[in-house]
C-alpha cells in the first residue's frame, strides 16, 4: 500500500496524504490512473493496474534524508490557535514543528514518518530519516484546462489532446457556500499568501464585522499556494491540514494539499482555462477557503 501511494504521487495521481490506508483518496486516485492508461476503471490495484503503474517510474520508493540546521531550527509557530480572529494576531503562520515540516516536504502523514523512522529525533542535526521518493519530475509542459469535479472532488489536469496528465484530490464547496459553475481562467499564481476575510463571507466561528488579514505561511488557512480565478474571490489553494483533503467541504474555494497546489502552479498559467463540473455532493464540515 504505501509503495503504491508512492508511485502513484510520482506519477501525479495524487492519493494526497500517503498515510499507509487504503481509504478513499486512494481508491480515486487508483481509478483515475485505470482511467488515464486504459484499464477497467474501479479503484482497485489489481495485477494489470499495479504492473502498469511500477512501469511509470524507476528507483527505490523510500530513500535515506539527513536533517539539516534549517530543518531543526525553524523558525517554528508552535501554537496556532483554532480561531481565525486570533490567527490574526501571528506574525507568520509557519509549521509547528520540524516534524510537521518533513512530513509535509514528503507528503506524508506525521504518524507513520515517526513508524518508518523509530526512536529518531527530529530535532536533531545530522539525524538520518527513512522518508518517501517523491520527485514528479518536471510538468507537462502542454496543459490546456483545468477540470474541478464537483461531485467527484477531484482536480484534474490535461493536456492540449484532452489527455488526464495529473488528478489531485480536493476539498471543493458545500450546500451552504457551493463552488461556482461553469468555466473561469486563471488569473494569477501567489506563491507564500496572506489571507484576507472578508465579513460578507460569514463563515461560521467568526463573530468580528471587520475585514482581517491572516500572516503568511503554510498553516495559513489557505496554505502555501492561492491561484486566483476570474471569478472573484474563488481560487484554488493549499491547506493546513492536508489529512483532511476530499473528506470535508470547504466555503466555496477548492483546496488541496499544499504540495498539490504547489505542483498544480508550476503547471497552468494566467489564462489557462477552469472547467467547473458535476455538482456537489452533500454537505459536510466545512472549512474556510
Amino acid at each position: 500500500m504505501l509503495k503504491a501511494q508512492i508511485l502513484l504521487d510520482r506519477a501525479r495521481f495524487s492519493p494526497g496524504l500517503i498515510d499507509g490506508h487504503q481509504a478513499e483518496n486512494f481508491t480515486k486516485a487508483v481509478r483515475a490512473f485505470q482511467a488515464a492508461n486504459a484499464l477497467p476503471a474501479d479503484g482497485k490495484l489489481n495485477r494489470e493496474t499495479w504492473d502498469k503503474l511500477v512501469a511509470t517510474s524507476q528507483g527505490a520508493v523510500l530513500v535515506n534524508y539527513e536533517l539539516t540546521r534549517k530543518d531543526v531550527r525553524g523558525p517554528f509557530t508552535k501554537r496556532i490557535p483554532a480561531s481565525m480572529e486570533r490567527m490574526a494576531h501571528l506574525r507568520r503562520l509557519g509549521y509547528r514543528s520540524s516534524l510537521e515540516r518533513i512530513a509535509e516536504r514528503f507528503h506524508i502523514s506525521e504518524q507513520l514518518l515517526r513508524r518508518l523512522n523509530p526512536g529518531i529525533s527530529f530535532r536533531t542535526t545530522g539525524a538520518k530519516l527513512l522518508v518517501p521518493a517523491i520527485a514528479r519530475g518536471d510538468p507537462s509542459s502542454a496543459v490546456a484546462s483545468v477540470e474541478v469535479d464537483k461531485a467527484g472532488r477531484e482536480v484534474r489536469v490535461l493536456d492540449n489532446s484532452g489527455k488526464v496528465v495529473a488528478v489531485y484530490p480536493a476539498s471543493i464547496g458545500s450546500e451552504e457556500k457551493p463552488a461556482p459553475s461553469g468555466e473561469a481562467q486563471v488569473t494569477r499564481v501567489v506563491h507564500n499568501p496572506t489571507y484576507h476575510y472578508d465579513p460578507h463571507f460569514a463563515f461560521k466561528g467568526v463573530r468580528t464585522k471587520r475585514p482581517f488579514t491572516i500572516a503568511a505561511g503554510p498553516n495559513n488557512p489557505v496554505g502555501s499556494i492561492w491561484i486566483d480565478l476570474s471569478i472573484e474571490s474563488y481560487g484554488i489553494h493549499g491547506t493546513p491540514e492536508p489529512g483532511k483533503i476530499g473528506k470535508t467541504f470547504s466555503h466555496g474555494c477548492i483546496r488541496l494539499t499544499n504540495w498539490d497546489a504547489e505542483d498544480l502552479a508550476l503547471e497552468v498559467h494566467k489564462g489557462t482555462r477552469v472547467v467547473f463540473t458535476g455538482e456537489t455532493a452533500e454537505s459536510a464540515k466545512d472549512q474556510p477557503g
